[in-house]
């Protein structure tokens, strides 16, 4: 019988699982293999999903890194400094996130204004009207097909995914220093 915490029953070790890595398990955590591999397969899906919905919403030359850009320049409508986004994002690479906020700005998307010594981003008309084409389309597409008792699985897994983002920087930092 799983004993039980403070957070409720524990469930025993599961053996198996489906893995990418199989030489990378752990005898001590065989679901943290599971849920990389899950991560993996995920973040591929959700990549795709969102450059296609851009499609859809009628912009089709934009990479993963420059749909989830204009979406956060979106985000409460103010400007924004390029190393902002890329911390709200979590993107390491400031040349990356730079290289983006060109592709966007050269294509009308995004405007540049400088103030002092900084630069701030904002989203365009054209930039905004894309992405609420792209509400539409996820609305439509996929928002439709969830129902109520995952939406709130779905916001215990956000939660999760902030934690083990936590953890993983954390390692990060660690290994850096080995």
């Amino acid at each position: 019988m799983p004993s039980k915490s403070a957070k409720g029953p524990r469930r025993a070790p599961r053996t198996g699982g489906i893995v990418s890595s199989s030489h990378l398990v752990s005898p001590r955590s065989v679901e943290l293999s599971e849920f990389e591999f899950g991560l993996i397969v995920a973040w591929n899906a959700f990549s795709r999903w969102c450059v296609r919905c851009m499609a859809a919403a009628g912009c089709p030359d934009l990479t993963i890194t420059d749909v989830l850009l204009l979406h956060n320049l979106c985000h409460r409508v103010r400007g924004k400094k390029l190393a902002d986004i890329g911390f709200m994002l979590n993107y390491e690479d400031t040349h990356v996130v730079a290289y983006s906020l060109k592709k966007l700005v050269g294509a009308g998307l995004a405007r540049a204004e400088k103030l002092g010594k900084e630069v701030f981003y904002t989203p365009t008309a054209q930039g905004e009207a894309f992405v609420q084409q792209y509400r539409a389309v996820r609305e439509q597409c996929l928002v439709q097909s969830l129902d109520t008792e995952l939406n709130a699985d779905i916001g215990e897994l956000a939660r999760l995914l902030r934690t083990m983002s936590g953890m993983y920087d954390q390692a990060a930092r660690a290994a850096t220093s080995l």
